[in-house]
């Protein structure tokens, strides 16, 4: 039996003058973030002129997510990102997550989600009945489109209009981009000046604002609906009994979309071009749907028929975690894996560096869903596996997400194999959130679209 060596902590090699290790965060974030177990496990680095410490040990990130008083939402992220998001649900310090997050539970519970399911399957269909066989794609683009329209008639019960939804995708794009390069280029007053970049990134803001603005108004107009925005419509503050404004809805709404659409593309594009290189795990999938599904919608009472193809997205969100860095900051002065830390100390962890521990995940670089059969993810140390975070700040939507990718994965793959132009690469597109970028694959029709 092993026993744990001592906490150690280190500082990071290669900090520039002002920038700190801003520019290595910038440019190469991945091999940056991954270098640094090698200095201890809390390592200091700097984020501009200003120091953070990056959480490399999966204890001290366990104790970190589930301390939420002690290490609250806040850092050089969340500061920026609630210059857009306000203090929504993700945004929110401890306190005033606790009223937000009772308020808007109802609509992520398991019946609710069933609900979805329903969407879920609607809009799945609708997209892959518009494929033909040879047709040419941006896999990427297409489950994006896929997933906000998932999320927005939904969550959201809102309508679905293509012209809409294309508006949003592309702000939302822009928005999370301009967010991401705030947070690793610290170059202030240099957001403010009239460029090219910063006027899209404005514009891109109002955009938003505007259509979820449209969203609020329509809602009012006609109350009485089931749906997120209605409940916030009718929420009120537990300590104040204030309603929710228009804004702190909008707030809520943004950081939803923003949140629930990219990310599981993202998640499901990984995951068909992985299947796509791993011919072995593809012939797996296949054989599981077909026996499970039959050519038809994947539905929530298939879920225990889908193991394997969880396996999948388990193993997915291991290799390629969306949210790939957060950030926290110290309420108070505490003690993190063995360092004195004051009062307003940045904190920075990274899923993508914790699930990759080789002493934790044998191989980690591999493909390999079948670890997930021999080590189920509850039996792993805890902070090992966080690609939704954890304790009462993890992420609202996570079965939500999780079954949308289990029901759409199953689904296309019961119908189409996606299959890569020869030679192609796929690259990772390190941003706000972490993704393959353009994947530009072909249909290939399985099953009842084989026969039709």
């Amino acid at each position: 039996m092993s026993t744990k060596l001592p906490s150690r902590t280190g500082k990071a090699p290669g900090a520039w003058p002002l920038l700190g290790h801003a520019w290595q965060l910038h440019s190469r974030p991945l091999e940056f973030l991954s270098s640094l177990p090698a200095y201890g496990d809390l390592v200091r680095i700097g984020m501009g002129p200003w120091p953070a410490y990056v959480v490399c040990e999966p204890e001290a990130a366990h104790r970190m997510l589930t301390d939420s008083r002690t290490f609250d939402k806040g850092g050089p992220f969340f500061d920026k990102a609630r210059v857009l998001f306000g203090s929504s649900l993700p945004m929110a310090g401890w306190q005033e997550h606790r009223w937000q997050r009772r308020q808007m539970q109802p609509a992520f519970q398991s019946d609710r989600i069933e609900k979805y399911a329903v969407v879920m399957g609607e809009e799945v269909d609708r997209m892959t009945t518009r494929w033909r066989p040879g047709l040419r794609l941006d896999v990427t683009d297409a489950l994006t489109t896929l997933t906000l329209r998932i999320v927005t008639r939904s969550v959201l019960g809102a309508e679905a209009q293509d012209e809409a939804v294309a508006e949003v995708q592309q702000s939302l794009h822009t928005v999370i981009d301009g967010i991401y390069q705030r947070v690793m280029l610290p170059l202030g007053p240099l957001y403010r000046l009239p460029t090219a970049a910063n006027r899209r990134y404005r514009r891109a803001c109002d955009r938003l604002h505007h259509a979820i603005d449209g969203i609020i108004a329509a809602r009012r107009a006609a109350p009485g609906g089931d749906d997120l925005v209605s409940m916030l419509l009718t929420a009120t503050n537990d300590d104040t009994g204030a309603p929710m404004s228009d804004v702190d809805i909008r707030d809520q709404l943004m950081v939803m979309i923003g949140a629930g659409f990219e990310t599981t593309a993202n998640s499901l594009a990984f995951a068909l071009w992985l299947l796509s290189q791993h011919p072995d795990v593809e012939a797996r999938v296949h054989d599981e749907v077909d026996a499970t599904l039959a050519g038809r919608t994947a539905t929530t009472a298939d879920l225990d028929g889908l193991i394997h193809t969880r396996r999948v997205i388990n193993e997915v969100l291991r290799l390629y975690p969306a949210g790939w860095f957060f950030t926290r900051v110290t309420t108070t002065d505490t003690t993190l894996a063995g360092r004195q830390l004051p009062k307003g100390t940045a904190l920075l962890y990274s899923a993508y560096l914790l699930q990759r521990r080789p002493e934790l995940f044998p191989d980690p670089e591999r493909f390999d869903p079948d670890r997930w059969d021999t080590r189920p993810a509850e039996s792993l140390p805890r902070g090992t596996h966080v690609p939704f975070g954890g304790g009462n700040r993890k992420c609202i939507g996570d079965q939500f997400a999780l079954i949308e990718m289990t029901l759409a994965l199953a689904t296309v793959c019961a119908r189409w194999r996606l299959v890569p132009d020869p030679g192609s690469t796929m690259t990772v597109r390190v941003r706000g959130t972490l993704g393959p970028g353009p994947l530009t694959m072909t249909c290939q029709p399985r099953g009842k679209s084989a026969e039709g």
